[in-house]
């Protein structure tokens, strides 16, 4: 049986994955295409650890900085543009690596994803308006009443699932868990094979602090003040990537710089955490690897 020509490497933020994937990249002559939701904004390249020029230069990347800061871009729009490029990749008998950390996108390849319609940028807001007022338990509570099933599935502490499902049922009339219950993978059984990049817990979260420290020496601070320079809404999924509100605070003189840092240093943990858990729950028959932990 033929190797597949797809792989899917999948891990924590600062676990080492995008230097496997180069090092996979040069030895194969595969296509690296992006699967992180943060590196897919130009506004974010220091912000999201994206590929440097050189890295870019080792191996040819795509979906990588493609959308504008004041762009949405969902799980969906994500699969139709990866879709077509996969195709294309496979009638040229190009193999594909397919890196990130953002997991709906690895379920939409292998589970499938409904079509669910773009939700509204202030209906979305309304949702996390509605979840600060209330805290997480009474949220879900509410979100009982009109998707019983995505109240007792999501994780505690989940509050981007949690008010996801509470604004598709808002905005649609129809819960999420009933637009997910029958779905499609883009990608077909034996087509692709999986991994997790995994590291030992403590080193990752220490990688996490350097990672934060070559971001600021890299213009993390100037890239957070063009963005806000720009007065975007503050819902849109570039304005919530990890370390833009910290800055901002920081630019701001809310807080101090020193204190900006820390609580992107803590941001950056929590969400490698989250991310850790996503996939053990969700990919526990992918390959485990441990790579040297380098930041990327």
């Amino acid at each position: 049986m033929s190797q597949p020509l797809i792989t899917l490497i999948a891990g924590p933020t600062a676990s080492g994955k995008s230097a496997l994937a180069l090092d996979m990249a040069a030895r194969t002559g595969a296509v690296i295409v992006n699967a992180d939701s943060q590196q897919l904004y130009a506004d974010l390249r220091v912000l999201s650890a994206r590929p440097t020029a050189e890295e870019e230069a080792r191996a040819e990347h795509r979906l990588y900085g493609v959308a504008d800061a004041a762009d949405v871009w969902s799980v969906g729009r994500w699969s139709r543009a990866v879709a077509p490029m996969l195709a294309q990749l496979e009638a040229a008998g190009r193999p594909a690596l397919i890196v990130g950390g953002t997991g709906l996108y690895f379920t939409s390849l292998t589970k499938g994803l409904a079509d669910i319609p773009d939700v509204p940028l202030e209906v979305r807001a309304a949702a996390e308006a509605l979840y600060d007022r209330l805290g997480e338990a009474a949220f879900r509570a509410r979100l009982a009443t009109v998707d019983g099933a995505a109240a007792a599935r999501i994780e505690a502490g989940d509050r981007q699932r949690l008010t996801r499902a509470w604004a598709v049922a808002g905005h649609t009339g129809r819960a999420l868990s009933d637009w997910t219950a029958k779905t499609t993978p883009l990608l077909a059984p034996g087509s692709w094979t999986g991994l997790v990049v995994e590291p030992d817990r403590a080193a990752l979260y220490a990688n996490c602090d350097a990672r934060v420290a070559r971001m600021v020496e890299a213009g993390a601070l100037d890239e957070v003040r063009a963005l806000v320079a720009r007065g975007l809404d503050p819902a849109l999924p570039a304005m919530k990537a990890v370390g833009v509100r910290e800055f901002a605070a920081g630019l701001a003189g809310e807080i101090s710089l020193e204190a900006a840092v820390e609580a992107t240093r803590q941001a950056t943990r929590n969400y490698a955490k989250r991310q850790l858990t996503w996939f053990r729950n969700q990919t526990p028959d992918w390959r485990r690897v441990a790579p040297p932990i380098n930041g990327k």
